[in-house]
Formats: C-alpha cells, structure tokens, sequence
C-alpha cells in the first residue's frame, strides 16, 4: 500500500526481496520517483531507503508501505553523470515513431530507432489511430479521426490532427498526455486503418453520407449509396471538393474499365449523381406520353432533341462522339413516312441537310455529321410520296393494316394483301372488290379461291384500290355445315366459348385461345375434357391448367382434344356473401369451410396450394371478438374425424411455422368466440373468482397470466374486499385439492414476483369480506360483551340486579 497506484496483495517468491517485488509488478516509474519502504512484520516496522531494500527478504503476510519522491536530486545528478534525465526522456518519447499495422514500437529510453513507412503519411478525416497505454481504461482501443479532422482523448479532449503527417500528430497526443498521464515509456500509438468519408447526393438509392476504405473509388461510392436509380445521368458525375468540381464521365468508365477516367477520393469528397433531362421537372407526376407527341421541355443546352417522323420524339442528355444516325436510333428509327434524304440538323450556329439515303449507299463517315450540345434533329414527312410514286397500290377494310403499298411491275393481288397483313378476323373473304382508276369494279372471292374452286386471281395495276368488307351479322351460321364428330366445343368461362372447327395439328392450348383465353374468374385448376368413346360413352378428364402455367411441364402432358370434345372451363365461385346460389356450384372436394368468429364465414375454394393463413385470409380474418387461442380445425377426410387445437396466438409470437396446422379440402375450421356463455367453456379451461370483487364469474386463463391479472379481468377487488388474505384453491395440481392464502398488501409493499402463487387452468380464487376477518370478528365479540357489561352495571345501580 502507500503511494501507488494499485494497492492491494501481490505475488512473490519464497525469499524474495522487496526489489524483486518492485521488478516483477512494476510498481511505480522509477525514472520520476524514489520510494522509501517500510516492511511491517509482526508488529516489527523495518524501514529501508530506496538502495537498502535489496536486503530485505519478503515473508508471507508482511505488509509493504511505499512512500514516493520526485526523483529531484538523481535528475541533477544525472546531468553530472551524463547520464538521460527525465526532462529528456520526454524528448526522447517525443522522438521516437510507431509502427501501424501491428508492428509495435515501444516508446521509452534505450529504444532502437526503426524506420516507420508510415511516419510521413498525412492524416485525415476517417482515419483510425489505435492508442494503448496499459493500466489506462480510456485507451487500448480505437479512436476515428472524424468529418471536423479531430480525435477525442480521456481526460484530454479534441485534438485537431488532420492534415498532420503521422509522426506530428503522435508528438502532440505524446506531449498533451505527459501532462496528465505517468508511465508513457509504454505508450504505444499506431495508424490502426485508413478509412475515407465521402458524400453521395443525387439520384442514387440512399444519397447520404459513406465509409469507404482507403483505397475505395467512385464505383464503391455508389454501390455503397444502394446504386443508381432509374434516370441517373452517368455521363455528367460531379466531384466536389474545396469549393471546385470535377465533371467525369462513368459512363465511358464502364464501357471501357479505363480507371483513369475516374477521379481519386479523398475524404470529406463529395460526390453527386444527376439526373437525365428525360425526367419531368415536376416531383411524384408521370412522364408525358411520348405516342401523344408531347416532350418535356427541357431547360438544359446540352440537351439533344429529336422529334418528326421518327417513332418515338426523344430529349436525351449529350454524349461524347454521339452523330446524328445515333440520335434518330435513341427515337426509335424513322417511320416509313420520313423524308431520308431532307433530314434537318441544327448543331451550333449553321443548320445542316443530311441525306440519309445517300450515306447508306455511299458508306462514307464523312456523310454522317457528329452533333454538338444542345443539337436538333428533325425528320421531315415526305409530302409527295403518295402521289409521286407511279406504282402504288391502295388497301382498304377489314385488313390487319390498312394502307398504300408501292408495287413493281410483277407484284401480284396476294403480295399486296400479305404486305397489308392480310384481312382480319371480320372481313369477308368471299366478297373482295377491287376498284380500278378508270371506275370499274372487280369482285374476287378469296375463300374460293383457297378451297380450289377459283384458280385465277385478279391482276393488281398501278393506282388500283383493294378493299375487304366487313362480313354480315349472319355469317356465323356457317358453323351449321361443320358435323359435330369434327369441332370441339369450348363452353364456360372463356372470352368467346362457342363451336370451333377440329383439326388433329391443333392442340388444347391452341382451342382455350381461339375461344379468346379464360375470363377473368375461370377456374384454370379444375378444367374438364368431355371425350366421346366407344359405345356412345362420354369419358370426362381433368386438367389444372394453373399449375401446367406456374410449374411447367411438358407438352405432351396437355389433354388430347379429339374431334366431337367438350371443353368445360369453370367458373371460381363468388363469395357466399354477396351470392348465395353461385357457391353451390362448387363440388364439397374442392371446398373449405371456416365459421365462428370471423368476417366473412362460409364455404371457400381451396386446392393443395393453399394453407391455413390463405383460407382465413379469404375470410377476411378473424373478428374483434375472436379467440385466437381457441381455434379448432375438424378433419373429415381421413376416414376418422380428427380435431387439431391451435394456437393463433402462440405463432404470431413466435412466428413458428410448426404451429400451423396442415389443411385439406373438405376440412372444417372454426374460430370460437371470447364473448360465449360461461355454460360453452370448459371448466379445466378457466379459473373462478368469487367473493369481494367487482365482477365474479368464471374467466378463461393461459399460462402467462398471474392472480394480478385475473384480479384486473375481474375489475379488481372492492372496497369491502379483505385482501390481507385472499384464499387460492388449487384443483388442478394434485389428486386432492389445497389451498393457500395471498396477501395482496405485501405484496404492493414489496413487488416480488416470486411471491405470487402458482395458478393453473381448473383453480378457484376467493376474496373474503372484510367482516369474515378475525380481527373483525374479535372485535365484534369485544362491542357484545362490553353491551353486556354496561347493561348489568345498570342493573346493579338500580338495584335490580345483585351479582
């Protein structure tokens, strides 16, 4: 003990010294202080200056003072002897450099001097130094060089260090810790890690501010944001840094992996994504259609503009190299109305005509002018093509596209429909007209001659017109002539169910669409395929097309359709709810039916992709009144009626799978209510309260629950309640029923929640009056017999009565 700074026992060999003691425990810093000792042994005091206490040899229990000087007169000696004082010791602390990255370096007197890579680094923002000091709780860890360029020391403070070379800034944490701390010859400092401190605004996920490591780039940057966003300009990235920004190109940095392009980081850097001009200047609204011509205007000059007779008008930001054939690509190509060879560029002061035909025959890049920010490109319309053209041919009518055709001299009547995409699925095909320019009229009949009954087809001459008419409302009679053994009948819940002629190339896919696909509430799981067979026998298969389209298979596992087939596409019921004669639709093997206490209850499709959370869910959940605790699940079609109890409850704490029963179809769920007659519970489900209490009755319990609890459920104990000794009758523990008693005013004096009884599920909790006390019933015996008293002492007086 004495003047150290860890009194306390300490270890020592058997015949020991008290310098051994001193070497092996470090006591004090013997280059700042002497110590003069006193061994206190047996009552015995040995006192012995700092150079005699060699010869004290140490005995179990001795008791040790230390009492210390300022080492004063060894430091003037020291100066006469040459010999290092403590003055320059601290110089010398002051001196000495460290090595990061685990190479330590001591820091005291006779340390060999070592070459530290690090000692010329400069500091800054985001930088790690690592500190020890043994002995010293507010040191041996990490301390970051924050965004101000500070670190934060015990019992020190702010150190402003970035922008300091290594060695610098460890002379200053040396020389302010002297002031404070003894015992630095164990100091050890060391560049931990190099970390940056980066900004990224823009249009990125999470603009905001980053860590990087030392050797993080601009790509690391984003990826650390959350990445671009849709719309982000890659090619105008900003670095911003001591008022100056640097604009680079990232774009061209992920064509080409060329890292010179990117800038390097420092710390406190900060980086911004802009966005393409494309975007509308106004937040949370849609971009314009680009089909309806209308194009944000776009305040940027760099901006290349590109409208006319092209298939999509587009505003796109500048791009270095980009020519005028690339900005007619970004709008989608011309439209077959443009004017190729008059295609108008304004690129700086002089517009300029390119001729695109003549740079696709010709090939020659001279042709293909480059644009500058803020170029126009517009594609004019070709008001002459129409009438300029001595070989055009018109088309008209029910035709997939309807339009004017440019013919050659051996063009046919079918080239120019197959160029028009032949008529469509209303045209009548056996009253083609062609119209002459002179005015004369030419029937055709197409579908005759498909079927070989027609060999010739009209010539097509320049200026002619084709035109398809609409077939007439009757027309779909001629399904009459098709026999029965060669169509297939699509019927339910399709789009156009209706007769379709059979063909042994078209499969089951092909006639569902024909019929115009499913409507919206058909039930592709549960599709049936009526087959005739032998002996005038209906065989009647089914197909879920549903999980033929999310899973796949193979083709050949489609049904085959023979002529004469039925296709019955169901319908999915609606809800019993809102239709009561649609649901009796649905086959009792197809259903679930869920009842009690929910929203919606009734009788559901369900298939085997479904489970429990889905069928309650299509019963829009369980009510306000609803005992999750108590759910029961009926199964009836495991040849045995089985009943599984679940918890709701439970799973929803704990999220355990497990919990969940496994449902079929044909199963029946029920959710009973927490609103149900006493007379419905169980009594093994509930515990009874009787006796002085707001209301009495019998309340169900779970485990979780405490006497606090049922008290509270009961509304508490009234004003008359004696609940000095509550009474719990436990029936449900043991063969024989016991009781014990609670006393509630303890307990609120001392909360101890191991003194609460055990409950269980069956129990009965009674609250007495406060008349049923002893102490109440003594002192009603008391006021009887002091009546008594005072009656006979009356009697006495008056002399009625001698006792």
């Amino acid at each position: 003990m004495g003047d150290i700074e860890s009194p306390g026992e300490y270890a020592v060999s058997v015949g020991g010294t008290v310098e051994q003691l001193e070497n092996a425990h470090n006591l004090f810093d013997r280059n700042a202080f002497e110590a003069e000792y006193q061994v206190i042994r047996g009552g015995l005091n040995i006192a012995s200056n700092s150079q005699s206490h060699k010869r004290v040899v140490l005995e179990e229990r001795d008791v040790v003072i230390v009492s210390l000087t300022k080492a004063s007169a060894r430091v003037e000696s020291s100066k006469e002897e040459g010999t290092v004082s403590a003055e320059s010791q601290l110089q010398e602390l002051l001196e000495e450099r460290v090595v990061p990255n685990g190479e330590l370096q001591s820091i005291g007197r006779g340390a060999q001097e070592q070459v530290n890579k690090f000692s010329d680094y400069e500091l800054q923002s985001g930088d790690v130094l690592f500190i020890e000091l043994p002995g010293e709780e507010g040191f041996n860890k990490e301390f970051l060089i924050d965004r101000a360029g500070v670190i934060r020391l015990p019992e020190i403070g702010q150190l402003n260090v970035a922008g300091l070379m290594l060695k610098q800034a460890e002379k200053i944490i040396v020389r302010r810790m002297s002031e404070i701390f003894l015992g630095l010859d164990k100091l050890t400092i060391r560049l931990k890690e190099k970390r940056l401190l980066v900004t990224v605004l823009g249009f990125v996920e999470q603009p905001g501010d980053v860590e990087l490591p030392g050797n993080g780039n601009i790509q690391v940057a984003i990826n650390q944001a959350g990445g671009f966003v849709d719309g982000a300009l890659l090619s105008r990235l900003q670095l911003r840094r001591d008022g100056e920004t640097i604009t680079f190109d990232f774009k061209k940095y992920l064509d080409t992996g060329d890292e010179k392009v990117l800038p390097n980081l420092r710390s406190l850097d900060e980086i911004f994504v802009p966005s393409t001009p494309e975007l509308s200047n106004i937040h949370g609204k849609p971009l314009k259609s680009l089909e309806d011509k209308e194009v944000d205007s776009i305040s940027d000059r760099e901006v290349i503009k590109v409208f006319g007779e092209v298939i999509k008008p587009i505003s796109f930001g500048y791009e270095e190299g980009v020519n005028v054939l690339d900005a007619m690509l970004k709008g989608g190509g011309i439209t077959r109305y443009a004017n190729v060879e008059q295609i108008r560029v304004l690129s700086g002061s002089e517009p300029i005509m390119f001729n695109l035909k003549k740079y696709l025959d010709s090939g020659s890049v001279d042709e293909l002018p480059e644009l500058l920010p803020g170029a126009t490109v517009y594609v004019p319309i070709r008001v002459d093509s129409i009438s300029a053209s001595p070989r055009r041919v018109y088309v008209m009518g029910q035709v997939q596209k309807p339009g004017s055709f440019e013919t050659a001299e051996d063009v046919s009547f079918l080239d120019v429909i197959s160029d028009a995409g032949g008529p469509n699925r209303y045209a009548d095909i056996t009253a083609v007209r062609i119209l002459r320019r002179s005015g004369e009229v030419v029937p055709f009949d197409l579908e005759a001659f498909t079927e070989g009954r027609v060999e010739v087809v009209p010539t097509i001459k320049s200026g002619d017109a084709i035109f398809f008419p609409e077939k007439p409302a009757n027309e779909d009679s001629s399904w009459f002539r098709t026999p029965t053994s060669e169509s297939v009948k699509v019927l339910g819940s399709v789009i156009k169910p209706g007769r379709y002629e059979w063909s042994e190339t078209v499969d089951f896919i092909d006639y569902i669409g024909n019929a115009g696909g499913p409507a919206e509430r058909a039930d592709l799981a549960h599709i049936k395929i009526i087959t005739p067979g032998p002996d005038n026998e209906r065989i009647v298969t089914e197909f879920n097309m549903q999980e033929f389209m999310e899973q796949g298979g193979d083709w050949s596992d489609l049904p085959v359709v023979k002529g004469g087939s039925t296709l019955v596409i169901p319908e999915l019921p609606d809800s019993p709810i809102d239709n009561n004669a649609n649901w009796v639709k649905l086959p009792k093997e197809n259903s679930i039916y869920i009842m009690g206490a929910v929203i919606q209850p009734g009788r559901y499709a369900f298939n085997k992709n479904l489970g429990f959370l889905d069928i309650l869910s299509a019963a829009e959940g369980p009510n306000k009144e609803a005992d999750l605790s108590r759910i029961r699940v009926i199964h009836r079609n495991e040849g045995i009626p089985r009943v599984t109890k679940v918890d709701l409850l439970t799973f929803f704490e704990t999220g355990d799978e497990s919990l969940l029963p496994k449902v079929k179809s044909g199963d029946t769920i029920f959710i009973a209510s927490r609103t149900r007659k006493w007379t419905e519970q169980e009594p093994e489900d509930t515990v009874r309260i009787m006796g002085a209490v707001a209301t009495s009755g019998r309340y169900e319990f779970t485990t979780n629950m405490t006497i606090l609890d049922l008290l509270a459920e009961a509304g508490g104990p009234n004003e008359t309640a004696y609940i000095e000794k509550i009474l719990i009758v436990n029936n449900s523990c043991c063969e024989e029923s016991r009781a014990s008693t609670f006393d509630l005013v303890d307990f609120m004096k001392d909360p101890d929640g191991e003194s609460l009884p055990v409950l269980r599920a069956g129990d009965t909790i009674f609250v007495p009056e406060v008349s049923q006390s002893n102490w109440r019933s003594f002192n009603s015996l008391v006021t009887d017999t002091g009546g008594i008293l005072n009656v006979l002492l009356l009697l006495t007086n008056l002399g009625w009565f001698t006792p």
